[in-house]
C-alpha cells in the first residue's frame, strides 16, 4: 500500500499484457529484474482473448464440421450433420481461458507483479497505475511499452449493431445465414471462411485484385478455389462506400468498374487493418516520445525508443503486426535491459494465415531475393506427390523454396497446404542457422510425414526429385 504520493521503485515497468508484454515480463523477471505489468484488460492481450485463439477454436471446429459432412471419401456416412453454436461458443469460450489462466500462472510462478487497470506516465522515470480501487505511483529505471493495436474503424461503417469488428465477429451467439465481409486480409479471408463452412452466405469486398495480396497468386489461387466451392462472393477492385442497418439486417453500397451496387446481409464485418494504441490517456505526449505520421514509435535495433531506457514493441512498432513478433521483440527488449547485446532480426519472422488450405512464408519470395540482387532458384514440389497428404486426402498444395544459384543457400520459403503454419517452422530454422539446399536434402525425414515434402522440395531445387519428375 501507497503512504500519501510517495512512490514505489521498481525495476522494469511493462505496459500491456499481450504476446509482446508478458513475455517481455517473464523474460526480464528470468534475468533478475523486479518487474511490474500493467494491463486494463485481460491477460493475454487480443491474441489470447479476441484474436489469434479465439479464432483458431472456431476455425477448428468449422475444419471439423466440415470434416463430418464430407467423411465419404473415406467410406464413412455421417447422417444429419447439425452445429450447436452454443456449444461451440463454450469450447473456444474454454480454450481462451485455459490459456489465460495459464499466462497468470506463468507470471505468478516468476515473481511478476500484476496490476490489473490504467497506466499513466507522469514524467521519464514514473508512471501512475489506476483502477476503481487504487492509484498507485511506480518510479521504474526502465520501461517496456506494448499496449497493441484495436481495430481501425471507419466513418461510413461505424462499429455497432449489426456492423462488427473481430472482437464482435467471434462473440456471435449464432451462425448468421448471411455475412459481408470489407476487407480480404487475413482476418477477412479467415473469419469469412470459417463462418462459410458452417453455412454461412458470405461476401468478400477486396479493393485489391485479390484476397490475401500479401502473398504469391499461385498461393491465395488455391485459397480463393476453395471459398467458392463453399459459395463464397469474392469481389475484387471494390470501393465500399455506405451502409444502412435496421434490426434484422445490413445493406453495403460498393462500386466496381464504375458501377454501383449493393448487397445485404445479417451481419458486416469489416476488417481493413489495426490501429496502434498510442493515443489516449498513456501520456506518450507528455513526456515528449517520438512517433511516426501513422501513429507507431520510432524505435531503433534493440527496441528502444527516443528515450533511451524506455522501449516499445508488439503492434505499436512499424512491421506485421503478428504475436510472434511482438513476443520476440519483447525478449529482446527484456535482454537489452539486462545488458545483454541482443537486436531485432526480422529475416525469419513467419507470416502464417489459418486459411483453408494454410499458407504460410519466411525470409524472401522469388521476387523479393531477385529484388535484393542474389542469382536465385527455386522449386515447387507438389503436396499431390506425398503419400500422407493423399492418404489424408489433402493433396492440394506446395511447398517451395527460394535458394541462392551457386551456394545453394536457402533464403526464403512459401507453403501453401495442409498443417503449412507447422511445416513453415524447418524451414525458418534452415534460413536463421544459413543452412543449405543439400542440408535439407540430407535430413532424413520419418516416412510417411508431411514435412518429407520439404525435403523433397530442396532435393527439387536441387535438380533430383525422386517422387516427380525434374522438368
Amino acid at each position: 500500500m501507497v503512504v500519501g504520493d510517495a512512490s514505489l521503485d521498481i525495476d522494469t515497468l511493462v505496459i500491456g499484457a499481450g504476446p509482446g508484454g508478458y513475455v517481455a515480463a517473464i523474460r526480464a523477471a528470468q534475468l533478475g529484474q523486479k518487474v511490474l505489468i500493467v494491463d486494463k484488460s485481460e491477460l493475454g492481450g487480443v491474441c489470447l482473448n479476441r484474436g489469434c485463439i479465439p479464432s483458431k477454436a472456431l476455425i477448428a471446429a468449422a475444419h471439423q464440421f466440415e470434416s463430418a459432412k464430407h467423411a465419404d471419401a473415406f467410406g464413412i456416412s455421417v447422417e444429419n450433420v447439425k452445429v450447436d453454436f452454443a456449444k461451440t461458443q463454450e469450447f473456444k469460450n474454454g480454450v481462451v481461458k485455459k490459456m489465460t489462466s495459464g499466462v497468470s500462472g506463468l507470471l505468478k510462478g516468476n515473481k511478476v507483479e500484476v496490476f490489473n487497470g490504467e497506466c499513466m506516465f507522469i514524467n521519464e522515470n514514473e508512471a501512475r497505475v489506476f483502477n476503481d480501487h487504487e492509484s498507485p505511483r511506480y518510479r521504474f529505471k526502465n520501461c517496456i511499452i506494448a499496449t497493441g493495436s484495436r481495430p481501425i474503424e471507419l466513418k461510413p461503417f461505424p462499429f455497432g449493431g449489426r456492423i462488427l469488428s473481430s472482437t464482435e465477429a467471434l462473440n456471435l451467439p449464432e451462425v448468421p445465414k448471411s455475412l459481408i465481409v470489407i476487407g480480404g486480409g487475413y482476418i477477412g479471408a479467415e473469419l469469412g471462411q470459417m463462418y462459410s463452412k458452417f453455412g454461412s452466405k458470405v461476401t468478400i469486398i477486396e479493393g485489391l485484385d485479390s484476397v490475401l495480396a500479401g502473398f504469391d497468386k499461385d498461393m491465395t489461387s488455391l485459397v480463393t478455389k476453395n471459398m467458392k466451392k463453399t459459395g463464397i462472393e469474392i469481389i475484387t477492385g471494390a470501393k465500399a462506400e455506405s451502409a444502412e442497418q435496421n434490426d434484422k439486417e445490413v445493406t453495403v453500397k460498393y462500386s466496381v468498374n464504375g458501377e454501383t451496387k449493393e448487397v445485404t446481409a445479417d451481419y458486416l464485418l469489416v476488417t481493413v487493418g489495426r490501429r496502434p494504441n498510442t493515443d489516449g490517456e498513456l501520456g506518450l505526449d507528455l513526456i515528449g516520445m517520438d512517433l511516426d505520421e501513422r501513429g507507431f514509435v520510432k524505435v531503433d535495433h534493440q527496441g528502444r525508443t527516443s528515450i533511451p531506457h524506455i522501449f516499445a514493441i508488439g503492434d505499436i512498432v512499424s512491421g506485421l503486426a503478428l504475436a510472434h513478433k511482438a513476443s520476440y521483440e519483447g525478449k529482446v527488449a527484456a535482454e537489452v535491459i539486462s545488458g545483454m547485446p541482443s537486436v531485432v532480426d526480422y529475416k525469419c519472422i513467419p507470416a502464417v494465415v489459418f486459411t483453408d488450405p494454410e499458407c504460410s512464408s519466411v525470409g524472401y519470395t522469388e521476387a523479393q531475393a531477385k529484388e535484393k540482387g542474389h542469382k536465385v532458384k527455386a522449386g515447387k514440389f507438389p503436396y499431390a506427390g506425398n503419400g500422407r497428404s493423399v492418404s489424408l486426402n489433402h493433396p492440394e498444395g506446395f511447398v517451395k523454396i527460394v535458394a541462392e544459384e551457386g551456394t545453394g543457400l536457402i533464403l526464403g520459403a512459401q507453403i501453401v497446404g495442409l498443417e503449412a503454419s507447422n511445416l513453415i517452422a524447418e524451414l525458418g530454422l534452415a534460413i536463421e542457422m544459413g543452412a543449405t539446399l543439400e542440408d535439407v536434402a540430407l535430413t532424413i525425414h520419418a516416412h510417411p510425414t508431411l514435412g518429407e515434402i520439404v525435403m523433397e522440395a530442396a532435393e527439387l531445387v536441387m535438380g533430383h526429385p525422386i517422387h516427380i519428375i525434374s522438368r
